[in-house]
């Protein structure tokens, strides 16, 4: 297996850039989950690393060979798309074994292959099934071990999950999990799920714009964001913002909540404005009147309030007790000082 390198990888449509100068390494075995909202260029670039979209400037390498300009099939990769695209009329260890056959590969070989593809995917009992006789997970599965049999240096998957119900979601998770700590293989997943990211991930790669707005580990990106689109993209439910005035030196007041921050951060004079991050579990309700429940979700174990003030700011608040306020009902909500982050008006992090 090996890594994939990114040069100030640039792609254009006409006049149109959609990807601006990327950079970034893939190491040897890691697990990299592109991110971001739609539209932001990540399947492009996946695209471009398999080879399925030329590039038009900088340079893509997989291990140590510059592989820019090579076909699809001299890349060493392997990819797995939303859509399973498997044949109908062909078993599940025909459609797994399909591609060896085409390229002239010996039948013991393909079987073997296939064999070995089905223990780790745990298809041994459904090899001789067709599609129409499979589940949408277990489809999913024999288009991964489609990819499995082939051998690649690198794995890409296209936002592989997108087509399957929330339960089959969190199961295939689990797998390619799995699949990723069993055959140690280098993969670069794309997904618009941020769940998917932070659960699959070793390093994620934040898109926005066709630009890469941050990289990391989920964790450091979850507690450490560089900027407010990272803040508000990383954490489910997202975080909430709220405007906040520059009281003096090193104390920020919330508009809205209850107390004020010594932030210990570097700002601007008093007077300006500054946007103050909070995630919801960072937020508490308290005796007051200041906003409108608007919606309580009931999890059990977990409540989340759906609030407004009366500027129009929208926050969620999360409690692990069973709540008593219903929609309708007016609450105050505090917070305390070491929970929040402090955002300038261009979005970067002020720390």
């Amino acid at each position: 297996m090996t890594g994939v390198t990114l040069n100030n990888v640039v792609k254009r449509y006409g006049d149109v850039q959609v990807i601006h100068g990327v950079n970034l390494e893939v190491k040897d075995g890691e697990f990299c989950v592109f991110v971001g909202p739609s539209g932001c260029g990540k399947s492009t670039l996946l695209r471009m690393v398999a080879g399925l979209e030329e590039t038009t400037a900088g340079s893509i390498r997989i291990g140590s060979r510059d592989v820019t300009k090579a076909d699809p099939s001299e890349r060493g990769v392997a990819m797995v798309f939303q859509t399973y695209a498997l044949y109908p009329h062909m078993t599940v260890a025909e459609n797994m074994g399909f591609g060896l056959k085409m390229t002239g590969h010996p039948k013991a070989e393909i079987e073997r292959k296939v064999t070995e593809a089905s223990r780790i995917l745990k298809l041994d009992d459904y090899l001789a099934r067709k599609p129409k006789a499979l589940s949408g997970g277990q489809r999913q599965r024999v288009a991964i071990g489609r990819a499995i049999v082939r051998g690649p240096e690198v794995f890409l998957f296209d936002e592989p999950l997108s087509n399957l119900d929330a339960e089959l979601r969190v199961e295939m998770r689990v797998e390619i999990a799995r699949l990723h700590r069993e055959i140690g293989a280098t993969m670069i997943y794309v997904t618009h799920d941020q769940v998917e990211a932070m659960t699959l991930a070793d390093k994620i790669v934040v898109l926005r714009k066709g630009r890469v707005e941050q990289v990391g580990a989920p964790l450091d990106l979850y507690n450490d964001p560089d900027n407010k689109f990272v803040a508000g993209f990383i954490g489910s439910p997202a975080m909430n913002f709220v405007a906040g005035v520059v009281e003096g030196p090193g104390s920020v007041a919330a508009k809205g909540l209850v107390g004020s921050v010594a932030t210990g951060v570097a700002l601007t004079g008093a007077g300006s404005e500054v946007s103050v991050g909070l995630r919801p579990q960072h937020l508490r309700i308290e005796a007051g009147q200041t906003h409108r429940v608007e919606m309580t979700e009931k999890l059990g174990g977990v409540s989340f309030v759906h609030a407004t003030a009366p500027s129009g700011e929208k926050l969620i608040i999360e409690s692990h007790d069973q709540v008593g306020v219903k929609p309708g009902d007016m609450i105050a909500i505090g917070y305390d000082a070491k929970d929040a982050m402090y955002f300038a008006q261009d979005g970067m992090r002020l720390r």
